[in-house]
């Protein structure tokens, strides 16, 4: 319990602490084919955000700064000081920012076709912050559009084509929003990160505060839900950060190679060291960053 509510979470194993924040509509499940693995090496956490499978619902803020929040709170809670940071889709950017807001506790950023990276997102969750969306929600949640869109998926994975666990996933997501006060947490922190327009939260501006910590991206290279060519750019943006590409994967790289995520993910925590807070350093970096800005 955390401020009078319920976060549930999974954890399992022993040694470093792995926090893993899933994504919009989705659970704390969608690690469960990695978290065995996982587990062999590091203590993994791996929560429900709020508004978020067996947690609570509240009617409140579902910011990325008060998932954050409580994702920091959830770890004291538990008597952990420091975790690395895994963060898939909308948890790659709460990921990014309890980094930003608690810098002490990261000792790794780890982000899986993560958002927060550029204005480009799938044209279903644009459509789903219109006016009027939480009324069509309910009638999509409740036919057999989403099921079909699922089986359909599921035969195309079959033959070789990654679109079938991208389209199940978010016909997963999308067959609880029949509740309300998940569709009510839904919209809240969809609305929050993206409009019509595309995302509206962009972390690259900020990146180079975290130039000394190990930066870790991997990306489904079929991703429809976030492009791709969102990690490359991040990458460019953070000199010795490290890209990995799973070419057979889509949005979900955990459940599309779960053998290659665990590969890439175990090798990168072993093979670096954590990142040590630094408030001078900070300091610096802010104070150079304005200057070049003054000048130009």
């Amino acid at each position: 319990m955390l401020h009078g509510h319920c976060v549930a979470y999974r954890q399992a194993g022993r040694g470093p602490v792995l926090l893993l924040v899933h994504g919009i509509t989705s659970s704390s499940e969608s690690w469960a084919r990695v978290i065995p693995g996982l587990a062999r090496h590091f203590t993994v956490i791996a929560p429900d955000l709020a508004g978020h499978g067996e947690s609570d619902k509240p009617r409140g803020d579902y910011s990325l700064g008060a998932h954050a929040s409580t994702l920091r709170d959830l770890l004291v809670a538990l008597g952990h000081e420091r975790a690395t940071l895994v963060g898939h889709s909308l948890g790659g950017g709460i990921a990014m920012q309890l980094a930003y807001q608690f810098p002490d506790m990261c000792e790794r950023l780890v982000l899986v076709d993560s958002g927060g990276l550029g204005r480009e997102v799938s044209l279903l969750l644009r459509l789903a912050t219109l006016p009027g969306s939480e009324l069509v929600l309910p009638l999509l949640a409740a036919t057999r559009l989403l099921d079909a869109g699922a089986r359909v998926g599921s035969l195309l994975g079959r033959v070789g084509l990654r679109l079938g666990t991208d389209l199940e996933q978010i016909a997963r997501g999308h067959r609880t929003l029949s509740d309300p006060d998940i569709r009510a947490a839904f919209l809240d922190t969809l609305r929050s990160v993206v409009g019509f327009g595309g995302q509206r939260v962009d972390a690259t501006d900020r990146l180079y505060l975290a130039q000394e910590m190990p930066f870790l991206l991997i990306w489904g290279e079929r991703d429809t839900i976030i492009p791709v060519t969102h990690g490359h750019d991040a990458a460019k943006r953070m000199p010795g950060s490290r890209l990995d590409i799973l070419s057979r994967s889509g949005h979900f790289p955990q459940l599309d190679e779960p053998e290659r995520f665990l590969e890439v993910l175990i090798d990168f925590v072993e093979s670096t060291s954590p990142a040590a807070s630094d408030p001078q350093t900070l300091r610096t970096r802010l104070l150079a960053a304005s200057a070049l800005v003054q000048q130009a």
